[in-house]
């Protein structure tokens, strides 16, 4: 009896032991996909899925080998439990001594990672409006170095150049990334249109004349900026860069959750000249800072930039990317894009109908497609400036500018010679509506609060 029990057992075990290795078939089949097809999943993966995938890689390191007999300089050894985990076990970074891209050889895991990451990227990006793009890869640096990477890049390849012309935009990082690789920024001014800031192509046309092609390292536009400022003409510029033979870089920091922005960088290669555009990894994928993306329609162009880098890079930034994109898959990823859109008109609403109630304006800026602004007013200034002192106190969440810098006259304006003061607001990707009401109520409040307080100064006089 008892043995006919142990049997009667086996066979269940048996039996539910194969339904299990069923269940595990489509998860399997996932990984196997991705590995063979290196495309982003239409729908998002479960977070264990991603972590048993993750693992898996992480496997392929040698530092994770069962029977590993480590003698070299660097071993990936990590002395905290707390850190091996919060890394899963990848220590050893990513590419060569010198080189982004090289395989390193003690760390398959992290190679693949890394290989797997930038074509999910790509595959992505393509998806987005940029069918054209032929390749990009992630940089463990924020956008400002990674661009001065690319403007290094480029100085190898024309050594006698030294100035960089650029659209102003009133960006710290921006500005410092062309000093940063020892190279001579030439602002050139916006024009204003319509109180909105435009990029002055005639200007750059000038500019290319008085200095001469041979002395200019490349032209350089950004995408994505704090209201006043448009979006550059990049096609403009990108057909003024091919006949002169100049290389264009594109800072693109937001540009990826645009759809408008990526077809016009499609559009601007098919017509003239882009050599790089680099955007960021938190901005357009929502994970910690200390990545951007840079991508290029001539895959050769980045194996430049690859091997400008000086040794071996963190694979943190990739790590994170690649799961979150397989978290999201292509539809959580459309999804977030759609819903940003639509709270970018939400806000707008808001915004008109908060500055109609207290006679201003919201000011078009068209070729702005994340941030809006209220302003400039024409009545007491120094109301204006006490307001954004006290939203910014009271909120510090919201993207407000009233000229602190001086980096050149009325930095954060984008212009010189700003009268009157404004207010900026944003709508990037991941933003909700909660939050849009959230700081309406706040600005409400210290609006009110302004007033009584200037009324109540007014009648003591």
């Amino acid at each position: 009896m008892r043995q006919a029990s142990a049997t009667l057992w086996i066979v269940e075990a048996q039996a539910l032991w194969k339904l299990g290795l069923a269940a595990q078939r489509p998860k399997k089949r996932g990984f196997k996909e991705l590995l063979e097809k290196r495309k982003l999943p239409v729908d998002g993966w479960p977070d264990e899925h991603i972590e048993e995938l993750v693992h898996q890689i992480a496997s392929l390191d040698s530092n994770n080998f069962p029977h590993k007999v480590g003698l070299g300089e660097r071993e990936a050894r990590i002395a905290c439990r707390l850190v091996s985990r919060r890394h899963y076990n990848f220590g050893h970074g990513i590419g060569r001594s010198g080189d982004l891209l090289e395989p390193q050889p003690k760390a398959a895991g992290s190679t693949l990672l890394a290989h797997l990451t930038n074509a999910l990227i790509l595959d992505l990006m393509q998806g987005l409006g940029l069918p054209s793009c032929r390749g990009c890869f992630l940089v463990p640096m924020c956008t400002g170095m990674t661009i001065t990477l690319c403007l290094q890049s480029l100085r190898k390849q024309r050594p006698l150049a030294k100035y960089v012309l650029w659209s102003r935009i009133d960006q710290k990082s921006c500005f410092k990334a062309i000093t940063a690789a020892g190279l001579e920024p030439v602002i050139v001014p916006c024009l204003v249109q319509h109180q909105a800031l435009s990029t002055d192509v005639n200007a750059f046309e000038q500019k290319i004349e008085a200095l001469g092609a041979e002395t200019i390292l490349c032209l350089y536009t950004t995408t994505s900026c704090f209201a006043p400022r448009n979006s550059d003409s990049i096609v403009e510029i990108a057909q003024l860069a091919k006949p002169c033979d100049l290389p264009h870089l594109v800072n693109n920091a937001y540009g990826l959750q645009i759809g408008a922005i990526s077809r016009q960088l499609e559009r601007a290669h098919r017509l003239g000249r882009i050599d790089y555009f680099v955007q960021s990894t938190d901005k357009n994928f929502l994970v910690p800072v200390g990545g951007a993306i840079v991508a290029s329609f001539d895959q050769s162009l980045l194996c430049l930039v690859g091997s400008s880098y000086a040794g071996r890079a963190s694979g943190s930034q990739a790590l994170d990317v690649f799961m979150t994109l397989l978290s999201l898959g292509r539809t959580g990823y459309h999804s977030m894009i759609q819903k940003r859109e639509d709270n970018f008109t939400y806000l707008k609403e808001q915004l008109i109908e908060f500055a109609q109630g207290h006679g201003e304006q919201v000011i078009e800026s068209r070729d702005n497609f994340i941030s809006l602004y209220r302003g400039p007013w024409s009545k007491q200034n120094y109301r204006w400036s006490c307001i954004l002192r006290s939203v910014q106190k009271y909120f510090q969440l919201t993207n407000l500018f009233y000229s602190l810098e001086s980096f050149y006259s009325d930095f954060g304006s984008h212009q010189s010679n700003l009268e009157l003061p404004y207010l900026t607001v944003a709508a990037a990707l991941g933003i909700t509506r909660e939050e849009i009401d959230k700081f309406f109520k706040i600005f409400h409040k210290c609006w009110t609060k302004l007033n009584q307080s200037l009324c109540e100064n007014k009648s003591k006089k």
